[in-house]
């Protein structure tokens, strides 16, 4: 038996943002995830690869499609269907992180791959977007976008989003950060959105160039695909350790690509990636990793893609636009994040995540409660669901209402039992399913 036990009392800080995504939703459609998405009350959309859904949309090539006009003027820009866009994610509630460069090119041919032939007119072209955006140049708005990132995957194989060197990127980021940085000084500058966190080549050459030229860096975004949690965990505190000896302690650090995967090669591994991270398991797992790397040194965690044509797309699917199982997981996170402050869990049993959260007031308390174990399989059939007791302590001495939602093959968060105990003390069991999530909900009455 597995054993769970919630200390309300214990308080750990915010609930952080670990439930963003890539991406936004199609438009206010009847037929569209529009509702569904506002629904999940996602912190933030990262704008990348959204010219594949959104043509014409968000990368430097096409907000300014030639490179040789007159970055000064309005004219040169075309920003009709970026705003329109970006108007849509907004009415959902969620915030908008910009990344600034061009969406993976993975074809034989490069455009926006291809590092800018001049990188101060580069950074001024994005300085005119900022000012778009944010202080309403050109016709433009007063969203208060706060984040700004930098390009996206230069170290990726195959020149697929860089086709320069590793030292031609650094000047590049040395220069655009610089230029924006000075112009914005309260908005987040940084990047550069790595792949990976391994010790290469490329940090082999960017950490000491970071710690002898210091460039701005407001946050480091990197990138993961895994099928184990923890290994999550351990590639944030990699990247925490490279920015501290680089000289940047206070750096934000944002995982702002990452999803389900056993493996690029061989096709049979890629394929069950595919498959997974749109089932059950991958609602699983997606809970477990929100849980792990709430517990690290991360600030912001974005799941890859909520994009309707990416494969990668978990949270709806492609051709229907209804919610698939690994939506209810976010949607079960944002209840934590609603209340806000994180509280202490103890966890007995494998593959057991738990979090838990309570209000200002103490008198709502919730726990996000998975069993995740890296199984071939998709939905956990043929396995013994596990009894779990779930203790609890720290609310107020008044009857408190606990109601229990389940996320399995059977129920998408639906709630399956509902019982008041006497006081902020006490106990419950469940039958929790391989793959299975729970949201428990503690209101005091």
């Amino acid at each position: 038996m597995g054993k769970i036990e919630i200390a309300f009392a214990e308080e750990r800080g915010k609930i952080k943002d670990m439930n963003s995504v890539n991406n936004g939703p199609d438009g206010e459609f009847d037929y569209g995830s529009y509702d569904a998405y506002a629904a999940a009350r996602i912190p933030f959309a990262r704008l990348h690869d959204s010219a594949f859904n959104w043509h014409h949309t968000v990368d430097v090539i096409c907000v300014f499609p030639d490179f040789d006009a007159d970055e000064n003027d309005p004219a040169s820009y075309d920003f009709t269907l970026t705003d329109e866009y970006l108007d849509t994610i907004e009415k959902t509630g969620t915030k908008i992180f910009y990344r600034l460069g061009n969406s993976i090119e993975p074809e034989s041919k490069k455009y926006g791959a291809i590092p800018p032939k001049d990188y101060r007119k580069w950074a001024r072209i994005c300085e005119h977007v900022i000012r778009h955006e944010n202080e309403g140049w050109a016709d433009g708005f007063h969203r208060g976008i706060k984040y700004w990132e930098i390009w996206n995957e230069p170290d990726l194989v195959g020149h697929q989003c860089w086709t320069g060197t590793i030292s031609e990127f650094i000047e590049f980021y040395d220069v655009a950060s610089r230029h924006l940085k000075g112009c914005f000084p309260d908005l987040m500058i940084g990047g550069p959105a790595l792949t990976h966190v391994k010790r290469t080549e490329w940090w082999d050459e960017f950490v000491p160039y970071l710690k002898e030229k210091k460039p701005p860096m407001d946050f480091f975004s990197f990138h993961k695909y895994g099928s184990v949690p923890e290994k999550f965990a351990e590639d944030v505190e990699i990247a925490r350790n490279y920015l501290n000896e680089a000289g940047y302690p206070s750096c934000e650090l944002i995982l702002d690509e990452w999803n389900y995967l056993l493996g690029w090669q061989p096709k049979e591994k890629v394929h069950h990636s595919y498959q997974a991270l749109h089932t059950l398991k991958g609602a699983s797992f997606a809970a477990a990793v929100m849980t792990v790397c709430q517990r690290t040194s991360l600030d912001h965690l974005m799941y890859y893609d909520a994009r309707h044509s990416s494969y990668f797309n978990g949270l709806f699917e492609r051709y229907t636009w209804e919610n698939l199982k690994p939506y209810y997981a976010f949607y079960a996170f944002a209840d934590l994040a609603d209340l806000g402050t994180e509280v202490g869990v103890r966890t007995e049993g494998e593959g057991l995540y738990a979090l838990a959260a309570k209000s200002a007031d103490g008198k709502r308390g919730a726990l996000l409660l998975t069993k995740y174990r890296n199984e071939i399989t998709l939905d956990g059939k043929g396995y013994e669901p596990e009894e779990v007791k779930i203790g609890w302590t720290g609310l107020s001495d008044k009857p408190v209402r606990v109601t229990v939602r389940l996320l399995d093959n059977e129920h998408d968060l639906s709630e399956i039992s509902g019982e008041t105990f006497g006081s902020g003390a006490g106990s419950h069991t469940l039958s929790l399913p391989l793959f299975g999530t729970v949201l428990v909900k503690y209101d005091v009455e």
